[in-house]
């Protein structure tokens, strides 16, 4: 059901929500390129999450944005990496798909004022943002663009923030009778034991 929303580009907004390590990443990362190399029907690929620790700091680190931001999605590299684990040389896999997909990697913060045409976006660990800055994301989406919300309400790490208030909360909420949007909820946890138990007993 998840694979069948991200596919179908008349669904404009999949919101992935679950577990730690059920797959909601994967899943989208999966979709994404194949919607932008094998299909065509978009032009690039932005993933973004909030990154409130640096939202200040950001501007100070050197290189440019993409390598700001590239410890911050690490998660997306990790993806990039399982998908690609059986090829013969997975550094170059990696480049050949980063550009081939045009990947972009952006924070939330410099989203505003922006409008993203013909995109798949990736907006990764959304439980962590506040109803007002996911209305500023997705009312920067433009024609031509899906928008992909993942997140888990068990992993909020804002101080700010709880499951209640949780933008993800808000807009499975505020788009559930919208026809252009889907939601789903992956079950069970499909990186370790340890990891089961831990979003369990923690």
């Amino acid at each position: 059901m998840a694979l069948d929303a991200l596919l179908d580009p008349n669904i404009e907004l999949v919101i992935l929500t679950g577990p730690a390590g059920c797959g909601k990443t994967l899943l989208a990362m999966a979709s994404a390129l194949e919607m932008t190399i094998e299909k065509g029907i978009y032009d690039r690929v932005i993933v973004t999450r909030n990154t409130p620790e640096i939202a200040e700091s950001i501007g100070f680190l050197p290189g440019t944005e993409e390598e700001k931001m590239a410890p911050w999605l690490a998660a997306i590299t990790d993806t990039l990496e399982v998908l690609h684990k059986q090829d013969e040389c997975m550094d170059g896999s990696l480049s050949y798909i980063m550009g081939k997909a045009n990947i972009q990697f952006k924070s939330v913060n410099f989203m505003r004022g922006r409008s993203i045409q013909n995109t798949f976006v990736l907006l990764d660990e959304c439980q962590n943002l506040t109803a007002s800055q996911l209305k500023t994301i997705i009312t920067r989406c433009g024609e031509g663009t899906k928008l992909v919300c993942s997140g888990n309400l068990a992993q909020i790490d804002s101080n700010y923030l709880t499951p209640v208030t949780s933008g993800l909360t808000y807009i499975v909420e505020r788009f559930k009778d919208f026809e252009g949007s889907a939601n789903i909820y992956l079950n069970g946890v499909v990186r370790s034991r340890l990891a089961s138990f831990a979003e369990e007993n923690l």
